[in-house]
């Protein structure tokens, strides 16, 4: 599922409507309504950030479905690969 299909889904089960989710978090609805409907890639770090908030969700989900890493693992990408490896070696 991309980004936007996935927001949308956590917005709607929470029954905010999208107007209402864009006012509390200072972004425009137009603007909005197009990362839902997957006319616009997934926004800034920390739009992402602020709709989880909103929304009361851990944002790691929310930065896998953006494809991308949370902001506290892209400066240490190196060790988070090296975990990695390390990880699915283990579990071969």
């Amino acid at each position: 599922m991309a980004f936007g299909q996935w927001i949308r889904a956590r917005r709607e089960e929470a029954n905010i409507m999208l107007i209402d989710f864009a006012r509390d978090i200072n972004i425009s609805p137009a603007y909005w309504s197009r990362i839902e409907r997957g006319l616009e890639k997934a926004p800034k770090d920390q739009l992402i950030i602020s709709a989880c908030r909103r929304l009361g969700l851990g944002t790691d989900r929310a930065f896998i479905e953006a494809q991308r890493l949370p902001p506290d693992m892209q400066d240490d990408i190196s060790v988070a690969v090296s975990v990695y490896r390390q990880f699915k070696a283990l579990n071969r």
